[in-house]
């Protein structure tokens, strides 16, 4: 399958997807704050990723993603119903944690900086 074709069906299914957890996902563990961060869909669009972000604990996170797996069947019909495709993909959801790696690298870079600026300026 063409690389464009497939960004904009997971562009697509990211919208979709997001639109019915936010709607029609009515389990009391998955909140409000659920995001879709990105969908990766495979080349021959059996299978997709879905990589959510939110905000809590990892206990809270995980707990999450577990109800989100069980209603994968449910988000994936509802999905199904605004999409249409010859296979709409089975659903594996997961966490996305590039934003806590962000954070932990620009922690880390900021660190060195006011090590920097604290040391004396020693020029030979």
């Amino acid at each position: 399958m063409k690389p464009n074709r497939l960004n904009r069906i997971n562009s697509l299914l990211k919208e979709v997807i997001s639109e019915v957890i936010q709607r029609d996902v009515q389990n009391p563990h998955v909140n409000t704050f659920v995001s879709v961060t990105r969908v990766e869909t495979s080349a021959d669009l059996h299978h997709a990723k879905v990589y959510i972000s939110l905000i809590g604990s990892l206990e809270e996170k995980e707990k999450i993603v577990v109800a989100l797996q069980t209603a994968a069947g449910f988000v994936a019909v509802n999905a199904a119903h605004k999409v249409k495709l010859r296979y709409f993909p089975n659903l594996i959801f997961k966490l996305d944690t590039a934003i806590e790696e962000h954070m932990k690298i620009q922690k880390i870079l900021s660190d060195i900086e006011k090590e920097r600026g604290s040391r004396p300026n020693i020029e030979p």
